[in-house]
């Protein structure tokens, strides 16, 4: 298996008997199910009203970055549910983390117990040698490792969430404002969007291949089609663009997927405009904007500046690989 994916597996039962958690007597009916046995509407219906949704885990979006090549645990009536995203290496399916997928993991419309994530977790381990994915922030345990995810809730005017902006934001704003006036506009082109991202940014993501940016165009254009895609710029008056925001939404979030700024763009400060101007376009709307990460300290200040809060997503990972397979991600 290659180092630079996400992997590992082997094969069980298609419906294993119900997990127990023995120090909490619990016993949950968690069944496995193949992509084609699962029920759209449904499975939909339990993404949607989950108390920790996340645009990521709606069939669609599955279908699009995983090819449509996942399967799926389901408590009971769809009570609870978490995709399993796989991909097959040496004969041995593996859970892996789809590019452009920040956090999957199990979805509930009630607050998940400790005993009930890990009897999903353990029904992982029972069909899979190797796991390496992020699970969303409602699935919290205290063996997991902690990322950095950062969002806003823009429930509130525009001048109130200004107001949480960190003093060298207010200062870069202040700094553009001084300088040739930038456009916000919101009819850039969503294929040069796409390009130049890749080509800013693609060697950063070595393990993102051409059929992931493939797939990831295709989403946004099926998104677009139902009003989901969000593509804004900050583009000077002569029609120079010098910053992209790229992102998706649902009922709940507007998720930044994507945001590109030429050196152009950061000598000018566009990030910081572009940004402003998006907040000030949805303040109000009852979103959150989901700024998607980042473990990098740099970026994360600069989310932060925004008056964004930090909400954590987890790391999973095991390996429970034959030798010499194991050595290679050990």
């Amino acid at each position: 298996m290659s180092t630079s994916e996400h992997t590992g597996h082997s094969g069980g039962p298609a419906q294993p008997p119900a997990n127990t958690d023995p120090s909490a007597g619990t016993s949950y009916h968690i069944r496995y199910v193949t992509r084609h046995e699962i029920d759209t509407a449904r499975w939909d219906a339990c993404i949607a009203r989950a108390t920790n949704s996340l645009l990521y885990g709606f069939h669609f979006y599955l279908d699009h970055m995983a090819a449509q090549q996942w399967d799926a645990l389901i408590l009971g009536d769809y009570e609870a549910v978490m995709p399993l995203t796989w991909r097959r290496k040496y004969g041995i399916k593996y859970l892996y983390q789809p590019p452009f997928t920040q956090q999957s993991g199990i979805f509930s419309a009630r607050p998940l117990p400790a005993d009930l994530i890990e009897a999903f977790l353990q029904t992982t381990r029972n069909h899979f040698r190797f796991a390496e994915i992020f699970l969303n922030y409602g699935n919290a345990l205290p063996a997991l490792e902690p990322h950095t995810n950062y969002i806003l809730a823009l429930d509130a005017p525009y001048p109130q969430l200004a107001a949480n902006y960190e003093k060298d934001l207010v200062r870069s704003l202040r700094l553009v404002a001084t300088r040739p006036p930038l456009i916000y506009s919101n009819t850039p082109d969503l294929e040069l969007a796409l390009e130049t991202n890749r080509q800013l940014y693609g060697a950063r993501t070595p393990h993102v291949q051409a059929a992931d940016y493939t797939a990831f165009a295709a989403l946004c254009r099926y998104c677009r089609t139902r009003d989901q895609l969000v593509l804004r710029a900050a583009v000077t008056p002569g029609g120079e663009i010098l910053s992209t925001a790229l992102l998706l939404r649902d009922q709940n979030r507007l998720y930044l997927l994507q945001a590109t700024t030429p050196a152009a763009g950061r000598r000018h400060e566009a990030n910081h405009y572009l940004l402003d101007q998006l907040i000030r376009e949805w303040a109000g709307s009852g979103l959150t904007l989901d700024f998607e990460g980042s473990e990098l300290p740099g970026v994360a200040h600069f989310y932060a500046n925004f008056g964004a809060i930090r909400q954590p997503y987890y790391y999973y990972w095991y390996n429970h690989l034959p030798w010499p397979i194991k050595l290679l991600k050990s």
